[in-house]
């Protein structure tokens, strides 16, 4: 049998030892600083769609956009921690703002798809590890 052995970087063997006991204080802000930066471009680019490219005037009141949001991170049955894009419900006419969005970004029979979350996903994806990795160092230096 094969034996590998990895030796770690001192620095980032201190920068663990200094984490210890808080890793449960700062896994939710790196958490939610990358949700916040998700949530942008999801809100943009609902944003731009909302409205755009329609046979009759727009009917939009804005209340999909409003009820965008960032839950607080959580951790799930799994031991993960989870921070989650997601509307606010029920609209006030009773509908639910997820059923409204997933025919927006999936379309339905005479309307076509208009992708906002999917294209936000990826667009978002350096951006939102860039300031998660920037935030858990400022956390690791603050300890």
């Amino acid at each position: 049998m094969a034996k590998v052995q990895v030796k770690m970087p001192e620095e980032f063997l201190l920068k663990l030892s200094r984490l210890g006991e808080k890793t449960d204080e700062i896994i939710p802000k790196v958490l939610e600083s990358g949700g916040e930066i998700v949530l942008e471009k999801v809100m943009s680019n609902l944003k731009a769609l909302v409205g755009s490219g329609t046979k009759e005037k727009s009917r939009s009141t804005g209340e999909l956009v409003n009820s965008l949001g960032l839950s607080p991170a959580k951790v799930d049955r799994n031991g993960n921690f989870n921070v989650k894009v997601g509307f606010k419900e029920p609209r006030r006419n009773g509908e639910s703002n997820a059923k409204i969005a997933n025919i927006i970004e999936y379309g339905k029979s005479g309307q076509p798809p208009k992708p906002f979350l999917k294209p936000a996903r990826s667009a978002s994806r350096k951006a939102c590890i860039d300031a998660m990795k920037k935030r858990f160092e400022q956390e690791v230096e603050n300890l």
